[in-house]
């Protein structure tokens, strides 16, 4: 049974950083896509970054030059580096993979989230 399990939130003053952390446990065939999203109170869920199997990136225009994504060789683990936190980045932030459990069937799995609060 995959899961994933974040960690590294917390609160913060405007301006500071957060690194966040998220392990995934169980067997994953090939990996697709890692990401995280986030969820702001009477908000949708929305992307914050992808980083596919080709290691290649991608992020929300609000966070561009402030997040960084990035993984371990294993693919077990992926990071959200996040520097120059804005209130506006309060949150609760999701972990994301999408993989292929064997050749034929692909899934995506969620974590449970981690609160991310930036004070003004």
């Amino acid at each position: 049974q995959v899961q994933l399990v974040e960690s590294g939130g917390g609160l913060v003053q405007a301006g500071g950083s957060l690194s966040l952390s998220c392990e995934v446990s169980g067997t994953l065939f090939r990996v697709i896509a890692m990401g995280w999203y986030r969820q702001a109170p009477g908000e949708q869920r929305e992307l914050v970054a992808t980083i596919n199997a080709g290691a290649s990136t991608n992020y929300a225009d609000s966070v561009k030059g402030r997040f960084t994504i990035s993984r371990d060789s294993s693919w077990k683990t992926v990071y959200l580096q996040m520097n120059s936190l804005k209130p506006e980045d309060t949150a609760v932030y999701y972990c994301n993979v999408r993989a292929y459990l064997d050749y034929h069937h692909h899934d995506e799995f969620w974590g449970q989230g981690t609160q991310v609060t930036v004070s003004s």
